[in-house]
């Protein structure tokens, strides 16, 4: 039965790529609510489709619509986690196939993994494969920049009925290998209060906050250590009125990655311990850890071990790997429940310009997923 998971997935790469197309050319930049929405309505045309189902969803007015399909029955429950918003603004980016590479915006990041999960699901019905737990899944459209803070309250819910969680991610760029570690995330904004003055007439009397400020950041990018994984990116510097005139403000936005939450822990003492030398000057700290590390866990080493068993039946190498972007996933796996990630499209180049997935491996992911499915959902 696993071979002919494969056999009927792997001359899909066509159809899949099909469908990934309409999802890609459905832009949705995180914070442009309509656009996210008509891109979250694509999907759930795919679900009619493939499915005649009907989502949960859950209305929205900042962020899109979030929502959720539920599939099988059974008191246990898988969750396949997912987010359909992008970085990238409307038009920047356009899709396109030069050999067996398509190009768009989230194309790997995440719209492919989204539809190779609908096709695991897919390959599971056509196949007659029955679910003796439930199939959950949540899409939600806040991850992007902000670190998903309306749904996270929705995936933890599902995350605690779940005794799995697969994550379609993409996987890693040079070896596709399934993500067994994810850095957590610390993100600061940071704004400095001095006093203003006449840069010609009265510079003594004034206070610098962009001085005092690039103090703080010489002292915080000192914190980065590589070899332990912690990297302090200040991202984003602002400040002034005019160059004639002493800054009496300024703000600076920080991007903090940690391999363990003990570290996690440590930075966020540091930071919150931060005080600027100029006594005349203040120092507003808002922030904290906004994503927790994913920790290779036993439990995920075994969901990891399915996986590999299979693809090496199947003649497809499987690789783990540790890796520093965050991922939704992560929520799951701080509540100790076994979570793998990387589960989505090949390709690379995630918020870069060459964002791409490779046309021949979709089908293939496709058949680890369901599969992956199959054995924790007990089809049989």
């Amino acid at each position: 039965m696993e071979e002919n998971i494969y056999t009927w997935l792997k001359g899909q790469n066509e159809a899949i790529l099909t469908d990934i197309k309409k999802i890609v050319e459905r832009e949705s930049p995180t914070l442009n609510k309509e656009l996210v929405d008509a891109c979250g309505e694509e999907i759930r045309s795919l679900f009619r489709t493939y499915f005649d189902n009907e989502p949960e969803i859950f209305p929205r007015t900042r962020f899109g619509d979030h929502f959720k399909y539920t599939f099988g029955q059974g008191e246990q429950q898988i969750l396949i986690l997912g987010h359909f918003d992008t970085v990238w603004p409307e038009g920047k980016l356009t899709y396109r196939v030069e050999g067996n590479r398509a190009y768009g915006p989230g194309i790997i990041d995440m719209k492919g993994g989204l539809v190779i999960a609908i096709w695991a699901l897919k390959a599971l019905k056509e196949l007659g494969l029955p679910l003796q737990k439930r199939v959950v899944f949540l899409f939600n459209s806040d991850h992007e920049g902000v670190a998903s803070p309306d749904s996270r309250t929705l995936i933890e819910e599902e995350a605690k009925k779940s005794v799995a969680v697969l994550v379609p991610e993409a996987a890693e760029a040079n070896t596709h290998a399934l993500k067994l570690e994810r850095k957590g995330i610390l993100r600061y904004t940071l704004t400095v209060t001095g006093r203003s003055a006449h840069a010609g007439n009265s510079h003594e009397e004034g206070i610098n906050a962009i001085v005092e400020l690039a103090d703080i950041i010489q002292r915080i990018s000192s914190w980065t250590d590589y070899s332990s994984g912690t990297t302090v990116n200040v991202g984003q510097v602002k400040g002034g009125t005019g160059v004639n005139v002493v800054p009496q403000t300024a703000e600076a936005a920080i991007d903090i990655r940690v391999k363990t939450m003990e570290e996690a822990k440590r930075m966020e003492g540091l930071m919150n311990s931060l005080q600027v030398r100029n006594s005349e000057a203040s120092l507003e700290i808002q922030g904290g850890i906004v994503r927790p590390t994913l920790e290779q866990t036993n439990e995920s080493k075994k969901l990891f071990s399915l996986v590999r068993d299979y693809g090496e039946k199947i003649g497809y190498e499987v690789k783990a790997a540790a890796v520093g972007g965050g991922s939704d996933g992560s929520f799951a796996s701080a509540l100790g429940i076994p979570t793998l990630d990387g589960l989505g499209a090949a390709g690379a180049g995630p918020h870069a310009e060459h964002e791409h997935i490779l046309i021949d491996h979709l089908g293939t992911r496709a058949a680890l997923l369901a599969y992956l499915i199959k054995e924790l959902a007990g089809g049989a």
